[in-house]
């Protein structure tokens, strides 16, 4: 694909008028998805849950729920995602819920529940969010459904906001939780005033996504991709018409490219432990990047929109996203590349074995 250079006094112009310092948005059809298949009717119709929780209420209990066309299902509770055997908490019926009581369980340092129906394989769901008090937007981001059936592993990767204030009792919490990878979004300013507080062991990276290393580049006239952004954040209405221009820009800016590949290669390599990423807030840089780590793995668009907008409730501020900014990077995948999967080739340029690596890693039966 031609890219296209401009003057770094109106690529300075671009970015600083909201695009890609306040980034990201979602994506669509999974880059290499398997089409509908015989193969993948099979896996669909040999994963017996549909859909499952696990919320975690304010007095420390847990409300689980399932749909499944198994006859009951039994629930462990363990603390590692990999565990097999751990505190049994009950039965219910195929489709059902169940309440875990405050007390029950003693305080770990995160739960698991293990669902294991009278017939088909085990699922494992947790409560998204670990509790961090000093960065409320760090959560899992496994435990979604893809297209054809299959689920993504909890325990893997994390998103979230900064992680300069961790306490020591936070970071004793992540490392319970085999963190060893930090990848971090920001640009370098945000670097510098606001530095990451991790526990020792954990290795850290940057995937800078405003970074001009790479050139002042774009796919597309910058100038016309802004004038499209405005006029769709104001027929959409947006509160922020710095994040409408920005989510486009995070898909035409070059640099972000590197930004984004680096940090899905780094998640498939990482086989030492568990990863998170993140830039400030933890909604529009690492936004995006979830959107198009999901939409890879094959979770439906719906589904990766709502864990957008579930920043809004993590953040406590029902403004912080709008579905808007994140539609409106997955219009410019279209417009420059057609589908998502010419995205995640042409613009990423990720090859067949990272994408397969990703899948094989953070996808379950």
């Amino acid at each position: 694909m031609r890219t296209h250079r401009i003057t770094q006094a109106a690529v300075a112009a671009v970015l600083l008028a909201g695009t890609v310092l306040v980034p990201p948005a979602l994506a669509a059809t999974p880059a290499g998805a398997p089409a509908a298949s015989a193969e993948a009717g099979a896996r669909a119709a040999a994963v017996p849950f549909t859909a499952a929780t696990a919320k975690r209420a304010a007095d420390g209990g847990y409300t689980l729920s399932w749909s499944s066309a198994a006859g009951s299902v039994s629930v462990t509770a363990v603390t590692s995602p990999d565990a097999t055997t751990g505190t049994p908490v009950g039965t219910a019926p195929g489709t059902g819920s169940l309440t875990v009581p405050a007390g029950t369980l003693a305080e770990a340092g995160r739960w698991y529940f293990r669902l294991v129906p009278d017939s088909g394989s085990p699922l494992v769901v947790a409560e998204r969010s670990l509790g961090i008090e000093s960065a409320r937007n760090f959560r899992d981001i496994g435990g979604y459904r893809t297209t054809d059936g299959r689920w993504v592993r909890p325990g893997l990767v994390y998103r979230s906001n900064k992680i300069n204030s961790l306490t020591d009792a936070e970071q004793q919490r992540l490392l319970s939780q085999r963190l060893t990878l930090d990848v971090d979004l920001r640009n370098a300013v945000e670097r510098h005033d606001a530095p990451d507080r991790l526990p020792a062991g954990v290795k850290y990276q940057v995937a800078d996504v405003v970074s001009l290393s790479h050139g002042l580049r774009f796919h597309d006239s910058a100038l016309m991709t802004l004038a499209e952004a405005i006029a769709a954040g104001l027929f959409s209405g947006s509160s922020d018409l710095g994040q409408s221009i920005g989510y486009p820009f995070m898909v035409n800016f070059v640099g972000a490219d590197y930004a984004f590949r680096d940090l899905l290669t780094a998640v498939a390599t990482n086989d030492s432990g568990a990863t998170v990423f993140h830039c400030s807030s933890g909604k529009d840089r690492t936004g995006w990047s979830t959107a198009v780590l999901l939409t890879l793995l094959g979770v439906p668009r719906e589904t990766v929109e709502a864990d957008f907008l579930a920043s809004n409730d993590y953040l406590g501020n029902p403004k912080a996203v709008e579905l808007s900014w994140l539609r409106a990077a997955f219009d410019e995948v279209d417009h420059l590349y057609g589908d998502f999967d010419t995205y995640v080739r042409e613009g990423l340029k990720l090859d067949d074995v990272t994408v397969a690596a990703l899948r094989n890693k953070l996808l379950t039966d």
